[in-house]
């Protein structure tokens, strides 16, 4: 069970070690991050010089962010999606953070150590406060872990933090976490942007509007209040959502006044706008219109690593999906190698699972799953299937993954499989995938705790079915009893092992096919500076100029 009480001790000393300085500083072994990305993470070629914006220009102005979708939520804790991750990534802020390399740095907390086998011990920044001029300390920590793990709030980001059984308030900037296990992973997963800390005003005005009838997360909505460098001013549903400079904020100011992000789902409306400079940024950038964009005066593009999975899902507990052999004769008629290169230009890797390179666990000994008809015809037929079947496949208005389906509609009626494909409306589509009506879907998760340990959890994991994030429906004992020995073996060793052990029995009961690992593309106009987006795509706008 799931305790919180504050520690009635004398002042505990909060002086940094350079042992517990180091523990911040690097990582790679205590947090199990791969940092290894490559050419750092950054773009190719002269336009993305251009966009990365390595000088300067002046502050002031207004960003405007073409984006696909709109947001759903401004409630961190009870949404689940990245277009919502967007907005609250300016507004709220994290105990710790990736950078550009994706590795661990200090944030809202200035250090951390384990200060015992299944203690965490985090020393928060002094100083802060919230947009609504509350102080940020350890008592509002408590409070924010507290509502994501409380059942009655329901989180689809519980998942993160369900192993700390005891959130212990030492002083004012100082609180533990005490697991129910030895968890290394634990500080990563407070840089996860779903971690985000918001006023302790705000979190008991929700509870108090809760109790008057009120959703959770309904009255954070009208009541977004974060330490961000960008404090919120206004959504329009289905139009734009904005966020101004807060000039109290703790750290460095932005260099803009205000953000806006514009919802354009057309992406030839995103990049006429680009070109004609009546938006800063367009997101995404399809891979096919990057050479549109190259022959084009004042815009350039980012790019980056993607730490992210596109995958097709199945519905475990529809038939035939129910089926292990319908499932991998499903993904055996894909062939992922024409997806990477004709909707994505080759600026991405094919999947052989969940994971990439940029997470822990990951391994390049398990071969990507290949196309093969004749195999997946005779487990069809063993199946029962020998004639094929009717079903839906279900996508969001995203031109990429309309583009999947087409492909995926194509090589499924290789062997006998008829598709309709049917385009959901994004928050329709979260909804309706969440409660199971779905026969197959297509969606990605942006992998932002470097460590296998939250995408296996989050997709996978038997507590995790429905709208929290296993939209596959998978109730596996087995599997579930493999990521607890994966989550609580010491050994980094034996834990790796494990995730292989994982990613090879999720290939073999086939939950869903994985597709590629796709890279972050945005495209930039030439009058920015500054800008670069980490491997899940989330916009880093602190430093960005306009000229």
């Amino acid at each position: 069970m799931f305790k919180s009480r504050t520690l009635k001790t004398a002042a505990v000393s909060v002086a940094l070690t350079a042992a517990l300085a180091a523990c911040a500083a690097e990582p790679d072994e205590d947090a199990g991050t791969d940092a290894d990305t490559g050419d750092g993470g950054t773009d190719t070629g002269e336009e993305d010089d251009e966009a990365a914006g390595e000088e300067g220009g002046e502050e002031g102005g207004d960003l405007v962010i073409g984006v696909n979708s709109d947001l759903n939520s401004l409630d961190p804790h009870t949404s689940n999606d990245v277009p919502s991750g967007q907005m609250q990534t300016q507004i709220y802020e994290t105990l710790a953070k990736f950078d550009e390399d994706m590795e661990l740095q200090p944030y809202l907390a200035e250090s951390w150590e384990d200060v015992e086998e299944d203690v965490w011990r985090f020393n928060l920044v002094e100083g802060v406060t919230f947009h609504d001029g509350s102080e940020f300390n350890a008592e509002v920590v408590a409070a924010n872990v507290e509502r994501i793990l409380d059942e009655e709030i329901g989180s689809p980001r519980a998942i993160l933090f369900d192993v700390i059984e005891e959130v212990n308030v030492v002083d004012d900037y100082t609180v533990e976490f005490r697991t129910e296990v030895p968890f290394a992973p634990l500080p990563s997963h407070f840089a996860h942007y779903a971690a985000s800390m918001i006023s302790k005003e705000s979190i008991e005005g929700d509870y108090e509007a809760m109790e008057e009838g009120a959703q959770p997360g309904e009255y954070i909505n009208d009541h977004p209040y974060g330490t961000g460098y960008f404090e919120f001013e206004e959504w329009v549903s289905g139009d734009y959502s904005r966020a101004v400079n807060f000039e109290d904020y703790w750290g460095e100011n932005a260099k803009v006044d205000s953000v806006e992000l514009r919802v354009m789902p057309e992406s030839s409306s995103r990049i006429g706008e680009l070109t004609t400079g009546g938006i800063h940024i367009g997101d995404p950038l399809e891979a096919t219109d990057i050479n549109r964009i190259e022959g084009t005066d004042d815009v350039g593009y980012f790019m980056t690593e993607g730490a992210s999975i596109s995958y097709l899902g199945f519905n475990m507990q529809k038939e035939p999906f129910d089926d292990a052999r319908v499932r991998r004769a499903l993904s055996l008629a894909l062939d992922t190698g024409s997806m990477v290169d004709s909707i994505l230009e080759g600026t991405g890797e094919r999947a052989n699972g969940p994971i990439n390179q940029t997470q822990f666990g990951y391994t390049e000994d398990i071969p990507v799953v290949e196309q093969n008809l004749e195999e997946a015809r005779e487990l069809l037929a063993e199946a029962g299937y020998e004639d094929g079947f009717e079903t839906t496949l279900w996508t969001n208005d995203s031109a990429e993954r309309e583009q999947i389906a087409q492909v995926a509609q194509a090589n499924f009626e290789e062997i006998g499989v008829d598709v309709n494909i049917e385009v959901v409306e994004w928050g329709a589509y979260l909804d309706a995938t969440g409660a199971g009506e779905h026969d197959m879907f297509i969606l990605g998760l942006s992998l932002g705790t470097g460590d296998a340990d939250y995408p296996m959890h989050m997709l996978f994991h038997s507590e995790n079915v429905g709208s929290t994030g296993n939209r596959s429906f998978m109730e596996d004992e087995t599997f579930d009893d493999i990521l607890y020995q994966a989550r609580t073996e010491q050994d980094e060793d034996q834990r790796a092992e494990l995730y292989k052990e994982a990613v090879e029995y999720l290939q073999e009961e086939a939950p869903m096919a994985f597709l590629y690992h796709p890279a972050q593309i945005m495209g930039v106009h030439d009058s920015v500076q500054g800008y670069w987006a980490d491997g899940s795509g989330l916009y880093q706008l602190q430093d960005v100029t306009i000229n």
